[in-house]
């Protein structure tokens, strides 16, 4: 697993980490781009709008997303840049259990 604060410490931070989660703040300028890493299942909350592009392989794709939503992210690899007119801010509530060992049926509140 590459880890997004190893690779681009400029751009990601550890808010906090306990032994479930691990919650990251991301913040960069238009132009700023990450390498290559992993993200495990996570919430993503904006707090700003943005524009980027993502790589995943062979994949690309540009998103444009508002400020103050949250977004289920699936396990994934990838590289993003900013390339909007703004800068990007968002944090990152990545789940450390693997989800297959989740237990069905025991989830309590929102989904």
């Amino acid at each position: 697993m590459i880890d997004p604060v190893d690779v681009s410490p400029n751009l990601y931070r550890v808010l906090f980490e306990n032994d479930r989660v691990r919650v990251l703040e991301y913040q960069d300028h238009p132009g700023d781009k990450t390498q290559p890493h992993d993200h495990p299942d996570s919430v993503m909350v904006t707090l700003s709008s943005f524009r980027r592009r993502l790589w995943a392989g062979e994949r690309e794709v540009e998103l444009e997303l508002p400020a103050f939503q949250a977004r289920w992210l699936d396990a994934q690899q990838h590289a993003g840049m900013n390339i909007g007119q703004s800068d990007t801010h968002a944090v990152f509530i990545e789940l450390k259990e693997l989800a297959a060992a989740r237990v069905p049926g025991q989830a309590l509140g929102p989904s």
